[in-house]
């Protein structure tokens, strides 16, 4: 594949592998965050209240390295690759692309409520158990797969 991105279409791909992996750590990690947070804020006073302080310092800070800046890179990148393949100029046989698209989309979504979320803790007002976090703790992973097979496969 050439495009515009020409012998560099390559690297940008690995590139946009290798941030998707960083962001997907994170996405994966900061749910077991809330649970833990989760459990801080619900379990009692006193060591419990720093606890929590430490959970929420522990949140924004991989908001701030690894989150955030994975997810600004991926779309960056995954952009370009996307008009590198034709996207903007109406190419045919890219469903599986706009599918992609739609599903990383709603991926950022889930990020975005988990950021929320986080710092919804952070001020106290959990509205979560620490069971439903777990259940939502599931969602990357249903995603990326989807995500991973539309990208290989190409089904449409």
């Amino acid at each position: 594949m050439t495009g515009f991105l020409g012998a560099a279409w390559l690297w940008v791909k690995a590139a946009h592998v290798i941030f998707v992996i960083f962001w997907m750590a994170g996405l994966f990690i900061l749910p077991r965050y809330l649970v833990h947070h989760q459990d801080a804020l619900t379990g009692g006073a006193g060591a419990d209240a720093v606890q929590g302080k430490a959970w929420a310092e522990r949140e924004a800070r991989l908001r701030r390295v690894i989150l955030t800046p994975a997810l600004i890179v991926v779309w960056v990148l995954g952009i370009a690759l996307a008009l590198n393949l034709g996207l903007a100029e109406g190419q045919s046989g890219l469903g599986w692309l706009h599918a992609k698209l739609l599903l990383v989309l709603l991926l950022s979504g889930y990020h975005g409520w988990a950021v929320g979320y986080s710092k919804k803790l952070a001020a106290g007002r959990g509205t979560m158990t620490s069971r439903q976090l777990r259940m939502v703790n599931e969602i990357p992973a249903i995603f990326v797969a989807l995500i991973v097979i539309l990208a290989v496969v190409r089904p449409f």
